[in-house]
């Protein structure tokens, strides 16, 4: 009978061919909010479709509103014993930006050894092909050394996580029967460090917003006008400064009315965290602006915050331009706690901003759906099970974290399917995410994959009724 051992040493052992591949993948544009990545987009899900199809799953590209969804399964569960793993990652990626400041090309990955690391380089390197990378990778070496999969397996790769997965909500709904599962392994988060692993169990909720300020004039001169016709640069200055209070609060009437206190229990974990030098080893927070009350970790894990993304109008190019402009936009994001509604918040931010356009002027939003924030529970036998596979592979306890970001499917799953999840990853805050110059490096892509070794073989050691 294969033992462990013999599934990890197959990782080993083929690990170069496994990062080939993942360098293969990593080369494909697969930008999901913008038009020019649609070719990208679809070479990934067949490339995709392709590799989990010659690992032994029944292998789709689904085509949904937006972006396909690549899901595959194995055989249909021989018996009521046999739990029904699925596996979630996204192969979409965030758009280059500026790509004078990109030091290596960004759909060009090549290996690199610096700082005692062999890096790679690429946009969606570590945001998030290499992740999804690691479970199909497992999934393979532990068929291809048993002969079947630990468990009856669903793989769903998404294309629009990038873009705010407006599709998602909907593909689950007709495929309610393909997805049910005993527990949902989302792949799709940070480790608390280089080398200690971590659960992620609250994660925010996230709406998006952009307002425009428009005066009743186009472009005028502002020598001629500046004294007197409306700016809407200024306009819309004066609305977003009005956001947040001296203390760090969100200034909205009516912001803080769902929000739920941080249990204390959490707080303490938290506080102890906060101590640890590996938090903010990679940032500078000075100059940044907490709310009043809380730590650092709670204020990014346990308050809601709104930040401002982006601004434009008026004047943009090299040259000076003396100009009134017609127009402002700026770009705002909220991130929401156990509590919030996003329709909710999105209706008081705009009212707030409607007091605050003068006369004469006129304000436009664009901005729909959002997610509301997601506590999953540490009492999980499946998150227990996962909790002592990691500890296995990187010899150290196991942090259980909060996050700042999102994660749509994490509260679509468990609330249409009524299923646990489990919210793993292996992503460093040095990695660039989203940034120029992203990155990952090969020593956590073989431990990442060696991790779901470790995580099945705790999952089979656990009576079916314990889980």
């Amino acid at each position: 009978m294969p033992k462990t051992e013999d599934v990890l040493r197959d990782i080993d052992d083929k690990f170069d061919i496994a990062l080939g591949k993942l360098l293969e993948l990593v080369s494909i544009p697969s930008i999901s909010s913008e038009s020019s990545g649609k070719e990208g987009i679809a070479r990934a899900a067949e490339w995709l479709k392709r590799e989990l199809s010659s690992i032994g799953l029944g292998a789709d590209v689904i085509g949904t509103n937006g972006h396909p969804v690549v899901l595959a399964r194995s055989s249909p569960r021989a018996t009521g014993n046999e739990p029904r793993l699925l596996f979630y990652g996204h192969y979409d990626v965030q758009p280059v930006g500026d790509i004078g400041q990109w030091k290596h090309p960004p759909f060009a990955p090549t290996v690199i050894e610096e700082d005692g690391l062999h890096r790679f380089y690429g946009r969606g390197t570590s945001d998030s092909k290499s992740q999804l990378w690691t479970f199909i990778d497992a999934l393979r070496a532990w068929k291809s050394v048993h002969g079947e999969f630990p468990a009856d397996v669903v793989v769903v790769l998404e294309g629009e996580e990038e873009c705010g997965s407006p599709s998602l909500a909907d593909f689950i709904e007709a495929h309610r029967d393909d997805l049910a599962c005993d527990v949902a392994f989302i792949c799709d988060a940070e480790m608390w460090s280089a080398t200690q692993p971590a659960i992620t169990t609250q994660l925010k909720g996230l709406v998006h917003e952009r307002v425009t300020i428009s005066a009743p004039n186009p472009d005028l001169h502002s020598g001629h006008y500046g004294a007197v016709a409306a700016n809407p640069i200024r306009i819309l200055s004066t609305i977003l400064a009005s956001l947040h209070d001296g203390k760090g609060r969100v200034a909205i009437d009516g912001f803080y009315d769902e929000v739920r206190d941080i249990p204390d229990a959490v707080r303490r974990q938290w506080q102890k965290l906060s101590r640890e030098p590996e938090l903010f080893a990679d940032v500078d927070l000075a100059g940044g602006i907490a709310e009043e009350g809380y730590a650092p970790i709670e204020a990014m894990w346990g308050r809601p915050t709104v930040d401002i993304n982006g601004i434009t109008g008026g004047n943009q190019g090299p040259g000076e331009r003396s100009v009134l402009p017609g127009s402002a936009t700026a770009r705002l994001s909220f991130r929401l706690v156990a509590g919030q509604s996003p329709e909710s918040i999105r209706r008081r931010f705009r009212s707030h901003v409607e007091r605050m356009v003068p006369e004469g002027c006129r304000v436009e939003f664009e901005g729909q759906g959002g997610s509301p924030a997601v506590v999953l529970s540490q009492e999980s036998a499946y998150l227990k099970a996962a909790a002592r596979g990691l500890e296995k592979e990187w010899e150290t306890p196991v942090i259980l974290r909060g996050t700042g970001g999102a994660i749509p499917l994490v509260e679509q799953l468990s609330d249409a399917l009524q299923t646990e999840c489990v919210v793993i990853g292996f992503i460093l805050p040095s990695d660039a995410i989203h940034a120029p110059d992203e990155r990952y490096d090969s020593a956590r892509l073989r431990q990442g994959a060696r991790s779901w070794i470790r995580i099945f073989e705790e999952i089979r050691a656990q009576r079916p009724s314990q889980a």
